[in-house]
């Protein structure tokens, strides 16, 4: 498990540089295409992380979570829900 977390942190730091990257494209008005394409990649960069923290942690975040069950499965759905972007 700890691999898994240094591999999420590496993943983070380096969407952070992304969003450092994007800042210095909007200061210096690169051109409008150019930062939809990296923001993109940093979108998806933050999908594709959020989706392997998911995969990892999904059956420790159910039972570890304290009180009604149904109910901790329910806001997990929620989130995961809000996620993808159903809603």
């Amino acid at each position: 498990m700890e691999e898994h977390r240094k591999r999420v942190l590496n993943r983070l730091k380096r969407i952070e540089g992304q969003i450092r990257g994007l800042e210095k494209m909007v200061e210096k008005e690169a051109p409008c295409a150019d930062i939809l394409t990296q923001l993109y990649a940093a979108t998806a960069a933050m999908k594709k992380t959020g989706a392997a923290i998911i995969g990892a942690n999904i059956k420790r975040c159910i039972n570890e979570a304290s009180g009604d069950q149904e109910k901790n499965v329910e806001e997990l759905q929620k989130a995961l829900s809000r996620f993808i972007g159903m809603s």
